[in-house]
């Protein structure tokens, strides 16, 4: 069975559930994404900055699976930001990916305290958008506050919003302007990992004894149940994994359904607490690494 998809604000079709490469080596990456496809996933997220978009290319154009069957989605990195810079990027990233045009493009970040060359970029995106190189364009790890700044000086609503978002930091105020706004939310980390990263964090989400039981009723994996989560709460996923039974178990999770009481019980355990790095630390002095131009 292939993914169910979701209708993002422009009318287009993105898969449910996709592939995520971030971490992944190059070296690990063809191999992982070419299984994928295998397994049915149709929709891969890259970045930039992963430094594996040319090995996702490539599986892809070795793949059984047609060019306009798989939706490929990138990210645009801090260093690329700025009118002309962001459209280079679209070429640097097309070129690595050996296609003409995206499925997706969207800004991997927003810089607070230079919050006009997000602006730039994001304006960029909406040429890119305008002129047909892309079908849909987007933004991650944007606030709230982010959004409103963003909406205000540009024309196009964002179609995605792609956020750290996992049974232990659950981000309900973006969750909730998403919604309002018509943004299809993107869960980054979505099974917890990040949060095994750093000393003094909660652990896995996937031991935790609510999750496992919910599991253990449904005969499926701890991951499986968090999955179907956030499938059943409107938000893409797409897990990441370099073996090949993780792959095709994250794919197995569309012949069950949670109960009100069990999407409740798996909300409650937010913490609120933030694994990956807060939004106001991302500027060019912080994370001062070029882009490649192949």
């Amino acid at each position: 069975m292939g993914s169910p998809t979701f209708s993002l604000n422009n009318g287009v079709q993105i898969p449910a559930l996709g592939f995520g490469v971030y971490q992944a080596t190059p070296e690990q990456t063809a191999a992982a994404v070419g299984r994928a496809l295998d397994t049915g996933y149709r929709h891969i997220d890259t970045a930039a900055a992963y430094g594996n978009e040319r090995q996702v290319g490539e599986a892809i154009s070795a793949s059984a699976v047609d060019r306009d069957d798989v939706f490929i989605e990138t990210k645009v990195w801090i260093s690329d930001y700025g009118v002309d810079s962001t459209l280079h990027a679209f070429e640097k990233s097309a070129g690595k990916l050996g296609v003409d045009g995206l499925d997706l493009l969207i800004l991997h970040h927003p810089m607070p305290g230079e919050f006009e060359l997000t602006i730039a970029a994001y304006r960029a995106l909406e040429k890119l958008y305008a002129d047909g190189k892309v079908r849909a364009i987007g933004v991650s790890n944007f606030t709230p506050a982010h959004l409103e700044r963003l909406l205000a000086e540009t024309d196009v609503v964002p179609a995605v919003n792609q956020i750290e978002l996992h049974p232990y930091f659950r981000q309900s105020d973006v969750l909730a302007i998403d919604d309002d706004l018509g943004i299809l939310t993107q869960a980054w980390s979505p099974l917890g990992g990040i949060t095994t990263y750093f000393e003094g964090s909660h652990g896995s989400p996937l031991k935790d004894p609510v999750i496992t039981r919910i599991a253990d009723a449904h005969a499926k994996t701890p991951a499986q149940v968090v999955l179907r989560w956030h499938l059943q709460q409107g938000r893409q996923v797409f897990p990441k994994s370099v073996t090949p039974a993780r792959i095709a178990e994250n794919f197995d999770v569309f012949d069950f359904v949670l109960t009100d009481d069990q999407l409740g019980g798996i909300d409650a355990l937010d913490t609120g607490v933030r694994g990956g790095p807060e939004a106001e630390v991302f500027a060019r002095e912080n994370f001062d690494f070029e882009i490649p131009e192949a």
